[in-house]
């Protein structure tokens, strides 16, 4: 008898998270509605993406209960994200490729 009442609360939890998902879909399409400006609409899409896209990632994948992963994998995340923003930074000063300006030949005025 415990499995059904298993069952029913996982269902329930389901219902709950498809819902959510279809009023983030209904937020979506609202938010477009808005015609904000362009750095606004992304960030706007990119946090109702990332929410719709943990609510999903954690139940229907089943990823909340792998917390070690999950916290190991975001870690990595993040020091791959540092070292890929730093790169550019540690080369602005970088002369290598830089063309050699060389001084135009003069006209001889033929």
């Amino acid at each position: 008898m415990s499995d059904s009442s298993d069952i029913k609360s996982h269902l329930g939890k389901y219902w709950m998270i498809g819902a959510a998902l279809l009023v983030f879909t209904g937020i979506t399409v609202a938010a477009n509605q808005l015609h904000l400006v362009v750095p606004l609409a992304i960030t706007v899409a990119l946090v109702i993406a990332i929410t719709k896209g943990s609510m999903v990632a954690a139940v229907f994948m089943h990823l909340s209960h792998e917390k070690k992963w999950i916290y190991g994998s975001l870690i990595l995340t993040v020091v791959f994200f540092i070292v890929l923003m730093t790169i550019p930074f540690l080369t602005i000063n970088d002369t290598i490729g830089t063309p050699i300006h060389v001084s135009a030949p003069e006209h001889t005025g033929h």
